[in-house]
């Protein structure tokens, strides 16, 4: 794995992921400010333009479906009358779409050929907010500059690193341990459980687990996460029985890297009929943006290049194997069908592409 790339800064990009949290504005490459609509606390400020997203920009009828077949591609719009924070929230969250129909008019304006957008749809993603900016408007605070090689300095798994390691008994497997790895900038830390005794002459069962709060600690209806979980370490509990053993990657990346509010905010609107990759696309998020080089960077450090996946997704087996790991078996998990995930998993089958047992 590569280290950062050159000229790229992992602080720049942290410390712009944390002005975002507090409604403090951005600045990228060099672009007008930017200020995030749904965290910014300044209600007088006014604003020409706003930056969202191509997929919620058709939900308001200003992007036709070919210009948001990439669903996170950047949209500028402008209105008959300067944007206030107010609108702009109505405009980016599909919560209130009901409630407080937007009057418009609005239009699509043409894209600056630069990276900037694109960028800042990626650092409010990463930040867990809307992906939804005023452009220009006058900040209260100073910007926080930041820019697109920072962005990819960020996202490289070069700089991941064990952190902690220990031996940690369950109830799936005594003999187990953990490794919790973590990067300067990121403050997310992932883990690896080790079940069994690793030895370079096996190769283990492997799971590659996205954390979810709901289904994996609280025991959700609504998903296949905690029973698929629950599959896998018994998988690896097993291996390890017969002289093998499993690892189990546990990345801290919620709702499939649109981070825990945002994954409520699509069951809301699963709620009102929409469909797992259609709410997150009406929220202006890719319905898959999990950062798996991190995954096979983990593997790297444990020394691990051939695995048994354990999954039911074979976008997996791409994104593992172009991280130099060598899949030599597809082993499917148990989805824990009920009443209240059967959408959810036949979207995964008919959407996605998932191989459902």
């Amino acid at each position: 794995m590569s280290a950062n790339p050159p000229g790229g800064s992992p602080r720049a990009l942290a410390q712009a992921i944390d002005a975002l949290r507090h409604g403090w504005p951005i600045c990228v490459d060099g672009a007008p400010p930017l200020l995030p609509v749904e965290t910014a606390s300044t209600p007088e400020t006014m604003a020409d333009t706003m930056l969202i997203s191509a997929a919620r920009a058709q939900t308001l009828g200003l992007a036709n479906q070919r210009a948001a077949a990439v669903p996170h591609s950047p949209v500028l719009i402008e209105g008959a009358e300067p944007f206030s924070l107010d609108l702009g929230r109505l405009v980016a969250d599909p919560a209130l779409d009901l409630t407080n129909p937007l009057k418009g008019p609005f239009r699509a304006l043409p894209l600056p050929d630069d990276q900037w957008p694109l960028t800042a749809l990626e650092i409010a993603r990463l930040a867990g907010i809307l992906p939804a900016f005023l452009i220009g408007a006058t900040p209260a605070d100073e910007p926080v500059s930041v820019s697109t090689s920072d962005l990819a300095a960020f996202a490289s798994p070069g700089s991941l690193h064990i952190a902690a390691r220990t031996r940690l008994p369950t109830a799936a497997a005594e003999h187990a341990e953990i490794a919790i790895f973590r990067s300067p900038a990121d403050l997310r830390e992932h883990a690896a459980l080790i079940v069994g005794r690793q030895s370079a002459d096996m190769v283990p069962v492997v799971r590659v687990h996205s954390e979810c709060l709901t289904g994996d600690v609280f025991g959700s209806l609504k998903c296949d996460c905690g029973p698929q979980l629950d599959s896998a370490l018994a998988a690896c509990a097993e291996e390890a029985a017969k002289g093998g053993y499993g690892v189990i990657l546990y990345l801290r990346q919620e709702g499939r890297g649109i981070g825990l509010v945002n994954k409520l905010r699509a069951y809301q609107l699963q709620e009102m009929g929409h469909d797992t990759v259609a709410a997150n696309q009406r929220l202006g998020l890719p319905d898959e943006a999990r950062d798996f080089p991190v995954a096979g960077r983990m593997l790297s450090i444990l020394g691990i290049s051939r695995i048994r996946l354990l999954t039911n997704n074979p976008a997996k087996l791409t994104a593992l194997a172009q991280q130099d790991i060598d899949i030599i078996e597809r082993v499917p998990l148990s989805t824990g069908k009920n009443p209240h995930n059967a959408r959810y998993l036949a979207t995964k089958r008919d959407r996605s592409g998932h191989l459902l047992p």
